[in-house]
């Protein structure tokens, strides 16, 4: 049987509670079950926002009243499962019934169980949208997540709980990596006590890297939701704070929020350093049709530890999220750049091809040090 799919069946008899369970021994890490003897590599994945609006909701509801997702990820699950370690932007909340879509994200369950069966290992939660359906929703969403066993941070069900799982650190083949996530606002609706929604708020933050730093990690990332909506390049706010960000000791980071992709760079610091900088993953699936929202990225990264841990191979893929109104299928799917145009509707032909054609003449034009892909 599928890991994850026995996983989903255990977790049925597991007990709500407000604490992580995706932790083993030292509260701050995600276990490394690799053997000692492996190379010391690991890859890293990064997709963009998990959105859920109510197109969507109604294309996944099946005649019995239950909720399926599943193939929505079909076309990219082999690639996302390859991965030693592929993380999302859950931009929902799970709140139970009843669901709705924009301006409030109320989304079934079923949405994280087959985003999580298609291989991504860790939510990022720290949003702006983290709060759409208030305290019961915040709280919800955790226990849902920790009731799958899927590692999480951005958002606490208070201080204690924070204390105890952030910096979130996650051991592979030997390499400790911290990962970080701060959201600029939750669109002006007030984070109840006691829950914690991390903010880009730079005496906290700055507290945070020195903590990762004091556990040790090898690589320090960066989770930002920041920008402007709908803007295809970084402001000087965003570069502002990544230079800040990397002068406290963070390696690398990954930005999201504006729901279009912008361009990524490569940095080499003074001593030789790369650091890996994309400004927006854009959206991962969704039901939106403005002008270069129907299409994100998937970031690879591999990691190399020898006395230090280093940056040896990134790139990135195109992803186009399709909607049953011009593809024909059930439900919103995620297809690659090299998804075959003959397997295409003209309708859909016509909108993969010009998103995807738009996101290619802003990387060509701006990226540095980092190539396109494809599976």
């Amino acid at each position: 049987m599928n890991q994850k799919v026995l996983m989903l069946f255990i977790a049925m008899w597991l007990t709500w509670s407000c604490q992580s369970t995706a932790t083993n021994g030292n509260p701050h890490v995600v276990a490394d079950e690799t053997p000692i003897d492996t190379p010391q590599k690991v890859t890293l994945l990064f997709a963009g926002d998990l959105m859920q609006h109510q197109g969507q909701i109604n294309a996944a509801r099946l005649a019995d009243g239950t909720y399926d997702y599943t193939d929505c990820f079909a076309l990219v699950k082999e690639e996302v499962s390859r991965y030693d370690i592929a993380i999302a932007n859950l931009e929902v909340t799970l709140p139970g019934p009843p669901y709705t879509g924009y301006p409030q994200f109320r989304c079934p369950d079923a949405f994280l169980t087959a985003a999580w069966q298609a291989g991504f290992d860790v939510m990022l939660t720290a949003n702006n949208h983290c709060c759409d359906s208030r305290q019961k929703g915040l709280e919800r969403t955790i226990h849902v997540l920790d009731s799958l066993g899927i590692p999480h941070l951005g958002t606490y069900c208070n201080a204690a709980e924070r204390e105890k799982n952030y910096p979130f650190i996650i051991e592979r083949n030997g390499i400790r990596i911290a990962l970080l996530n701060y959201t600029y606002d939750t669109n002006g609706i007030p984070v109840n006590k006691p829950n914690i929604v991390n903010l880009i708020d730079k005496k906290q933050m700055a507290t945070d890297i020195a903590r990762a730093k004091e556990m040790n990690a090898d690589v320090i990332i960066a989770n930002m939701h920041w920008g402007i909506e709908y803007v295809l390049t970084p402001n000087q706010q965003m570069r502002a704070l990544a230079d800040w960000l990397l002068e406290q000791g963070v390696d690398h980071i990954i930005g999201g929020h504006p729901h279009v992709v912008q361009p990524a760079e490569v940095r080499t610091d003074k001593q030789g350093n790369k650091h890996l900088i994309v400004w927006s993953l854009g959206n991962y699936i969704s039901n939106m049709t403005k002008d270069n929202t129907e299409v994100g990225l998937m970031v690879r990264m591999e990691l190399s530890k020898d006395s230090l841990t280093s940056l040896t191979d990134c790139g990135y893929t195109i992803t186009f999220c399709s909607r049953p109104a011009v593809s024909g299928r059930r439900v919103h799917t995620v297809l690659p750049s090299s998804y075959p145009q003959e397997k295409m509707k003209p309708a859909e032909r016509e909108r993969f091809n010009r998103n995807i054609a738009t996101a290619r003449r802003l990387f060509q034009q701006h990226n540095i040090g980092i190539s396109e892909y494809t599976f």
